[in-house]
Parts: structure tokens; sequence; C-alpha cells
């Protein structure tokens, strides 16, 4: 049985490593790595660079829901093994992310119902919740059956 990291770096090389939040090929985005699965949630971490800010050293709201869009996808990815697309996303800014933080994302598969998944998620820094979120996914892709898991 591949171990977690494994699995990741399969789904990665898949898909030429090049997503904008996931990917350590993309120059330009997020590169969320340093991957996590326990008990069916999932986590990774990002480090913003000054060009992800908005207003006065503060994270741009829309990285923050991209790292969270990516981390709820993989929740699907690895609790379920498949592929799936964003239908729908809710989100609750609790407090500013600072462009210096040390991020962390983490996300769990709440529920399945043939192809749709609802998940939902938070964006953290220091144990401390300044994001949270929750979508439903539609599954496109059975990663067994493509063989890739």
């Amino acid at each position: 049985m591949p171990t977690t990291a494994e699995l990741i770096d399969r789904l990665r090389r898949h898909y030429d490593d090049g997503c904008f939040a996931c990917g350590r090929d993309n120059p330009l985005g997020l590169r969320m790595d340093e991957f996590t699965f326990e008990d069916g949630v999932v986590s990774a971490t990002f480090t913003p660079r000054p060009n992800f800010r908005g207003v006065h050293g503060i994270l741009h709201g829309g990285v923050a829901a991209t790292a969270l869009d990516e981390i709820l996808v993989w929740a699907g990815i690895l609790n379920e093994k498949v592929m799936s697309v964003t239908g729908t996303m809710d989100m609750r800014f609790r407090k500013p992310v600072h462009i210096d933080d040390v991020i962390t994302v983490r996300a769990r598969l709440d529920e399945r119902s043939g192809r749709r998944l609802k998940a939902s998620g938070e964006l953290v820094v220091d144990d401390e919740v300044k994001v949270q979120a929750s979508g439903l996914y539609l599954v496109s892709a059975d990663l067994v059956e493509q063989g890739i898991f």
C-alpha cells in the first residue's frame, strides 16, 4: 500500500506538477506542500510571497480562497480516490492573514452522495482559525479507474 506522500507525488506527476495551488513546478503558484493525511483530515502548508498581498501586508482574499478550494479537493482525492471540480464554495473570513504568516490549510470530507462531495476546511495560522470554507464538489474522475491510485 503506497504512503500518502507516494500517492500525492504520483498524482502530481500525472498532472505534470504544474497546478497553481499545489504544483511544485509552477513558479507563480502557491506551492502548497508538506501534505499530511490522518483520520480523514488532509492538511498542507504554504508561505505567501509578497505578491500575494491585498492591502497593508494582508493576504489577498482570493489567495485564501484558492488555497481552501485546493485543500477541499484534496479531501476528496485522499478520502475517496476521486478528482472533483468545485460546484459551490462558501467562505467565512474571521481574521486577517498576514503575508509573512506560515499558513496551514486543512479539510475533511463531510459527505458523499453519488458524484456529490461535501467538504469543509479552514485556513490556520499558529493554531488559530482565520478563514473557514465549505463546499459542494462534483466528481470528475475516478483515480483508481484511471490507474493513478
